[in-house]
């Protein structure tokens, strides 16, 4: 080998150029990233991966190539609690600048330093993070003269939830339980005045509700759930959580009949009546307007014990006059989910089973979805990785943690996360690729 000046010179300036771009351990960082954002093996091949697949996979390159400037387009959608805060605590040490359309509030609280809002065809900037928009945007609220007071007051109750310290959110939730009677003898038309969903009462839930016993489930010989034993009680609303192909989709298959468990049962109470919202989405009809798919065409409909003007009721779901007249085959993912929410919670179920259901939703939809869910007289079974939306509403957690393992944790998700650390440790809530214990007969 030639040692020459010219050489050494050229070795000086590699190295400057690997100590300056951090890449004498590329291949650790590739490893850490592609352990915290799940990403599929490394030797899978980019045609057969989900669409949730290929998104993180295309963020943790995007991440590990270190632009200057960072442009995410709802980069929490398809990630799972662990991993978004994994992200979370990534671009707080980011070197670069980042611009970030996302609907996680947790998210907007952690990270930012301006939040644009984009109101009525207007760009508004606020400095600081969500907290500080909930209380700046208040205030302007208040000095419009068109104000909505639906609105204004979703946004006192957030921010009335958001100032709580976490022990008071926790005692919230357990009150929910004890409170359930009281809920369930509102009628919707005293949550008329103040509610922008309303979500109409079924029948009235006893003491039983869903019953699991034993409930274990595989798919060739990877076991997703093992020996899983819960309650739900009435008034109870559950968080499922866990990673992408972990079997939380399969659980709901299975609380509605639609798939059998390999072993164990699954009993309702009497009076329950399910109401299920899927990821699909595929039951809609594209050739019909908004209006017409929510409305089944009626001007009036019953929620309830109470008639509620169809159109009112189109609107409550943020879609505001000639949107109503949209073709639902034109709609975004995020319209879409909002149709099929809006026909789903009106058939009067007491038991709800959402599958994603805050997914490409806005802030204020889905604080309005919250405030329902608040005020609805019945349970909800949620899978979601929105961790403000399980934090604020939840009153148990059932969070699929691998090889079959699924804990019943009783009180939201920021009790659950202190929980999981007592009883495996601080590593437990770093994400890491999903394991499968394997299935013997």
């Amino acid at each position: 080998m030639n040692y020459s000046d010219e050489t050494a010179e050229e070795m000086a300036r590699l190295q400057d150029e690997i100590d300056a771009e951090g890449l004498w351990d590329l291949d650790a960082q590739v490893d850490v990233a592609m352990e915290a954002l799940r990403c599929p093996p490394d030797d899978a091949m980019p045609d057969h991966l989900s669409g949730g697949e290929k998104r993180r996979v295309a963020l943790c390159q995007l991440l590990l190539q270190a632009p200057d400037m960072l442009l995410l387009d709802e980069p929490t959608n398809h990630l799972d609690a662990e991993t978004i805060a994994w992200l979370q605590r990534h671009l707080i040490d980011y070197k670069g600048t980042c611009l970030i359309v996302t609907h996680d509030r947790y998210f907007l609280d952690e990270i930012t330093g301006w939040i644009l809002e984009l109101d009525r065809g207007r760009g508004i900037p606020y400095e600081g993070n969500y907290s500080s928009w909930l209380e700046q945007k208040a205030k302007r609220l208040e000095q419009e003269a068109r104000e909505d007071k639906a609105r204004q007051k979703t946004l006192s109750r957030e921010l009335e939830w958001i100032r709580q310290s976490p022990k008071a959110r926790q005692a919230k939730s357990k009150a929910r339980i004890k409170a359930y009677d009281e809920l369930a003898s509102k009628s919707e038309r005293e949550k008329l005045g103040r509610a922008q969903i309303i979500i109409p009462n079924g029948p009235r839930l006893g003491s039983k509700v869903i019953e699991a016993e034993g409930l274990t489930k595989a798919y060739g010989d990877k076991v997703l759930i093992e020996d899983l034993s819960f309650s739900l009680p009435p008034g109870g609303i559950v968080g499922v959580i866990g990673p992408n192909g972990a079997g939380k989709t399969t659980l709901f298959r299975m609380l509605t009949g639609q798939e059998q468990p390999d072993s164990g049962t699954v009993s309702y109470g009497d009076t329950v009546k399910l109401s299920y919202v899927d990821q699909t989405r595929d039951a809609l009809d594209p050739e019909k307007t908004v209006w017409e798919e929510i409305s089944d065409g009626l001007d009036v409909i019953q929620l309830g014990d109470v008639e509620m003007n169809s159109r009112a009721y189109c609107s409550a779901f943020n879609f505001k006059g000639s949107d109503q007249q949209k073709k639902v085959g034109l709609l975004s993912g995020g319209e879409r989910n909002r149709v099929h929410m809006a026909k789903l919670l009106r058939s009067g179920g007491n038991v709800l089973l959402l599958d994603e259901p805050t997914n490409d939703l806005d802030v204020e939809t889905l604080s309005a979805l919250e405030d329902a869910l608040e005020d609805f007289a019945g349970c909800a079974v949620i899978i979601s990785h929105d961790r403000f939306f399980l934090d604020r509403l939840c009153t148990h957690i059932l969070a699929f943690e691998g090889e079959g393992h699924v804990e019943w944790f009783e009180g939201n998700f920021a009790a659950y996360e202190e929980d999981k650390i007592r009883r495996l440790g601080p590593d437990a809530v770093e994400p890491k690729r999903v394991k499968y214990k394997k299935f013997t007969r």
